[in-house]
């Protein structure tokens, strides 16, 4: 039988520790930190944003809130520049999680994930391209490509996301010029650019 979250809060509570990141190269912080509170278990899971399909943002986006699109499949800037040379998001048309994609989609993704990091390399000078997907905060399944900057491994690892927002944001012309990279790679292979 599973560990219930009230029995994992009530073996947490008092003995959380701090692992030790101020060691690591990658961790972006210093000085003196501390682990928060652990919060009791809420009595159900929070909404996510479009559940059902509901009031869903990804599926009302028109193709033109888009970098790349075929029929299928969309790809996704978020809204203004970040630190990173290139975000982007992959989802597919319909509106569905993970744990529900039809079979004919799955077959796709790899491939697809491949042809993405493919085109999110294409802009140059990146070092990686960190996958992800969280899925707590929008229901409609996507993917996130985080291009890291070559020859910074200070950015390495999961806390890339952090130094994300750390970091400046990208002057929106090399923000552009880099999505528009991204986007022109993608069409190469099939689909339609929307970044000129």
């Amino acid at each position: 039988m599973p560990e219930t979250p009230e029995e994992l809060y009530a073996r947490a509570a008092g003995s959380l520790r701090m692992p030790p990141v101020h060691e690591w190269d990658t961790f972006p912080f210093e000085g003196d930190l501390r682990v928060r509170r652990l919060l009791p278990p809420e009595p159900a899971e929070p909404p996510r944003m479009g559940e059902g399909g509901i009031r869903c943002f990804r599926c009302d986006a028109g193709d033109d809130r888009y970098v790349w699109t075929d029929d299928t499949w969309r790809l996704a800037a978020l809204p203004e520049p970040s630190g990173m040379p290139v975000i982007v998001l992959l989802e597919p048309r319909v509106h569905v999680d993970f744990h529900e994609l039809p079979d004919d989609l799955a077959r796709e993704l790899g491939p697809l994930m491949l042809r993405v990091e493919g085109a999110v390399f294409s802009v140059g000078e990146i070092g990686r391209v960190h996958i992800g997907r969280w899925g707590d905060g929008s229901e409609h399944l996507h993917f996130w490509f985080i291009a890291r900057p070559s020859r910074l491994p200070q950015l390495r690892t999961s806390f890339v996301a952090i130094w994300d927002d750390i970091l400046p944001p990208l002057p929106s012309e090399v923000w552009r010029q880099n999505l528009s990279a991204v986007a022109r790679a993608m069409a190469a292979g099939s689909g339609t650019a929307h970044v000129a």
